[in-house]
């Protein structure tokens, strides 16, 4: 019979050894065998608890994903509703929090990009990630701007967002969530109507 609680301490340790084998040497080498040897579990534990590599790496996504919603909730927590720029501010933080940039994890969401234009699992989770940023970056640029320049604020946000963050990934340096969000601070003072000196700081601070 299965130890009560078993779930809950193999699931994460398998997807641990999932964005650690990626890491060490990327999804195509990352076998069952190999992802179970990083985890000291038996490969048959895989299947057990998700069925098999697919569904593994499916868990994985949408564990990175969570993290990525939590990172972002902590950020907005401390920011009032009307403070409309420093809630911008701080759904970009979220996306450049170390959850997110760990060398780890930056490596497992580029192979979720390349994946996803061939698993439609991934795909699907990847759109419902995008769909997520935009609204929630244009719920609170609808309380400055109009509809339509609120669509187009948000889609350049995210454009940022992507772009620094894979080009960041891509660089020996790693990804410099400093540059990144001064960057965006910048477009955003460039497309808003007032200023945003009163969030810079605590934006760039990680506040």
């Amino acid at each position: 019979m299965p130890k009560v609680g078993m779930p809950e301490i193999r699931k994460p340790q398998l997807i641990n050894a999932t964005m650690e084998a990626i890491y060490a040497v990327g999804l195509h080498k990352a076998s069952v065998a190999m992802i179970s040897s990083y985890a000291g579990v038996s490969p048959a534990i895989i299947n057990h608890y998700f069925g098999g590599k697919d569904e593994l790496l499916e868990a994985t996504m949408r564990a990175v994903l969570l993290d990525l919603s939590n990172a972002t909730r902590q950020q907005l927590a401390g920011i009032s509703h009307d403070d409309v720029r420093g809630r911008i501010l701080a759904i970009v933080a979220g996306n450049f929090d170390d959850s997110q940039i760990d060398p780890k994890v930056a490596k497992t969401w580029m192979t979720f990009w390349s994946y996803g234009m061939h698993k439609p699992a991934l795909h699907r989770l990847q759109r419902i990630n995008e769909k997520r940023l935009l609204s929630h970056l244009r719920y609170e640029l609808k309380k400055l701007v109009d509809s339509e320049q609120a669509h187009f604020i948000a889609h350049g946000v995210a454009a940022l967002i992507d772009g620094l963050w894979l080009r960041g990934a891509l660089s020996p340096e790693g990804i410099n969530k400093e540059l990144a969000r001064s960057l965006i601070v910048d477009y955003l003072q460039r497309c808003l109507p007032a200023s945003l000196e009163t969030t810079t700081a605590k934006a760039v601070s990680g506040g």
